[in-house]
């Protein structure tokens, strides 16, 4: 062997880059959650807050301690993975929700809606209102899912803060409600505590877009502003998911900053409200 073959280390970032890689690889074969084709400027900036949230420097400090502490994994993911929503959020979207889209959902005779990537809940209560209102509740069935079960467990309690009620009420009226927000909650101890008739059709449950497979066929799935952390390659993946979930002429929902252009599957589905990134499958 040539011992005289320079061994110079590699430049931090691409160190980073490894010791990053390990790191996902690890937390798939060990818990199964995979991140490995998240966007990885995100997925850097989050990992870096973990990483002083911990108290620690390098990312294979990290990976020693999440795969030897379950609970230092829990923390992480509630970190890593992204949980900002809020009650109708993006109100034009419900507005364009209530207009365009409930007046087709009164020709089905039962609705099964898919909400992937539901985080905390907000929006899936928010719908659960629209449908109510809409005289459809009791005929649908909303599947709300998300990778992270520790924010499904926050979403099945249906309790919030009570001091974003005001802004949630703002957001409620700006999408068209015409009712008293308050109906739909019960104050106490500083927490909104939502009616228990809003979660009577909805299930929570654990999946993983990056992972898992379709479980049923639906009229409606609603993901917003999940894709914009996912790679080309993980994109393409829930495109086809999607598609292989989505009944012919059901409806499916995107963020305003996504869109089909990188699904193979963008000439099956035509825009039925283009800025709100609402969609109708025709094939």
């Amino acid at each position: 062997m040539d011992v005289s073959q320079d061994v110079s280390p590699a430049k931090p970032s691409k160190l980073e880059d490894i010791e990053l890689q390990l790191l996902l690889d690890g937390i798939f074969q060990y818990y199964g959650f995979d991140f490995r084709n998240y966007a990885r400027a995100s997925l850097k900036r989050r990992i870096r807050r973990v990483l002083e949230s911990e108290g620690l420097i390098q990312i294979s400090a990290l990976q020693t301690l999440v795969l030897h502490d379950p609970e230092a994994m829990r923390r992480m993911l509630l970190s890593i993975t992204v949980n900002v929503t809020s009650m109708f959020r993006d109100p034009s979207f419900f507005l364009a929700f209530r207009q365009q889209v409930m007046p087709l959902l009164h020709t089905y005779p039962y609705i099964r809606l898919w909400h992937a990537g539901c985080s905390e809940g907000q929006e899936v209560y928010a719908m659960a209102i629209l449908l109510q209102e809409a005289g459809l509740y009791d005929r649908c069935r909303i599947y709300a899912t998300d990778s992270n079960e520790l924010v499904l467990q926050r979403a099945e309690t249906g309790i919030y803060p009570l001091g974003l009620m005001q802004q949630y009420t703002q957001f409620y009226l700006q999408s068209g409600g015409r009712r008293s927000f308050s109906e739909y909650y019960t104050a106490a101890y500083e927490s909104a505590i939502f009616r228990a008739s809003l979660r009577e059709n909805i299930v929570f449950s654990q999946h993983n877009l990056a992972t898992d497979h379709s479980f049923n066929e639906f009229n409606i799935i609603i993901c917003r502003n999940v894709l914009i952390y996912f790679d080309a390659v993980l994109q393409r993946r829930v495109h086809q998911l999607f598609h292989e979930s989505l009944c012919r002429l059901g409806i499916l929902a995107l963020g305003r900053q996504e869109s089909l252009r990188l699904s193979p599957y963008e000439a099956d589905y035509e825009a039925l409200v283009k800025p709100e990134k609402i969609f109708r499958r025709l094939i």
